[in-house]
């Protein structure tokens, strides 16, 4: 499988850098499809599944750019690129049994083909696998990723338990996103740091920078979800509203106290019917909670892309901020 890098990373004037990493990811690949495979046939379509479905491999990006920050060549880059993708893996296939989705990557989800305890144990084994392969990068990058996935299960319980009481509820949503999304983009960003060796100080900027991001992504997922057609993006529209998944728009109508605005939070909130789908989108595709939805996340990608600050002026810092560009400027 060919991975394209994000179009803004071709803008990037050092076009050796982007010619590494596009030869690197290559290889990378390539590993990732060893990683996820298993000698029992029924195992290995499993662990594969959603592998071999695609995917933008963001994560395993960011590991090799970063790396350039010290020596790229060292062969652990390779290894902490492979273990971001798996360990991304492994949070879809549960994320999709939390969730109850139905597709991910244009494929039917593993629940949907093996059940929810095939699919929970499936998402296991690439933990383990991630585990196994992290566990020869050396203690620090080894303490990282424990510390990470950690954070990973606290977002998706924080997410499953809601805001406590006297809690603001979209702040308690920019806290999941940031454990649940951010923390792994974040660790992607820092082990490629690690492992190449380069400057200790860099690791606190490329961890703001990386949560930042992971916030910023998932609250352009949000736009997405509402404001693109099928054919822009491959999905279709309205799919978290049917499902009743959070997301940042709707969570805005409750600061909008017109009529108009309380009857579309109600309707949506209250158990949106496919039948008012169509209706219920295009009322929130006109309504302000779009434009101050994408204000706040670009509000995002800015806080990421301040926190390099600290970061040398070089290509790879400003490919870095062509990275957060890509994430807020994508249409699926």
């Amino acid at each position: 499988m060919k991975v394209s890098l994000p179009s803004q990373l071709r803008l990037v004037s050092d076009k050796a850098l982007i010619a590494d990493l596009e030869t690197r990811m290559a290889i990378v690949e390539k590993r990732i499809a060893e990683a996820t495979s298993h000698t029992e046939p029924l195992v290995n379509e499993m662990s594969s599944h959603l592998s071999a479905a695609g995917g933008k491999r963001l994560r395993p990006v960011l590991t090799l750019l970063t790396s350039h920050l010290g020596n790229s060549n060292e062969e652990e880059v390779l290894d902490a690129a492979v273990v971001m993708e798996i360990t991304h893996l492994a949070t879809l296939y549960h994320d999709d049994v939390m969730d109850q989705a139905s597709k991910r990557r244009g494929v039917d989800t593993a629940h949907m083909v093996w059940g929810n305890n095939v699919a929970i144990l499936t998402g296991d084994l690439l933990f383990a696998r991630a585990s196994n392969i992290v566990s020869g990068l050396g203690d620090d990058s080894l303490k990282l990723q424990a510390k990470v996935f950690e954070q990973l299960v606290l977002g998706q319980l924080h997410e499953t338990i809601g805001p406590q009481d006297g809690q603001d509820i979209i702040e308690h949503y920019y806290e999941v996103l940031r454990d649940k999304t951010g923390s792994l983009i974040a660790l992607s960003a820092q082990i490629g740091a690690l492992v190449s060796g380069a400057p200790g100080e860099y690791q606190e900027p490329l961890k703001q920078f990386g949560e930042s991001i992971g916030v910023a992504f998932q609250l352009i997922d949000d736009i997405i979800d509402i404001q693109s057609t099928k054919d822009q993006s491959g999905k279709v529209a309205g799919t978290d509203l049917l499902a009743g998944v959070p997301t940042l728009p709707v969570l805005l109508l409750a600061n909008h106290h017109d009529a108009d605005s309380q009857a579309l939070l109600a309707k949506i909130s209250n158990g949106l019917e496919e039948a008012d789908l169509k209706d219920v989108l295009s009322k929130l595709r006109s309504h302000k909670v779009m434009a101050e939805s994408l204000s706040i996340t670009n509000g995002w990608a800015d806080r990421a892309k301040a926190a390099l600050g600290p970061l040398p002026a070089s290509s790879v810092k400003s490919a870095l901020i062509a990275f957060a560009d890509a994430v807020v400027d994508r249409q699926g």
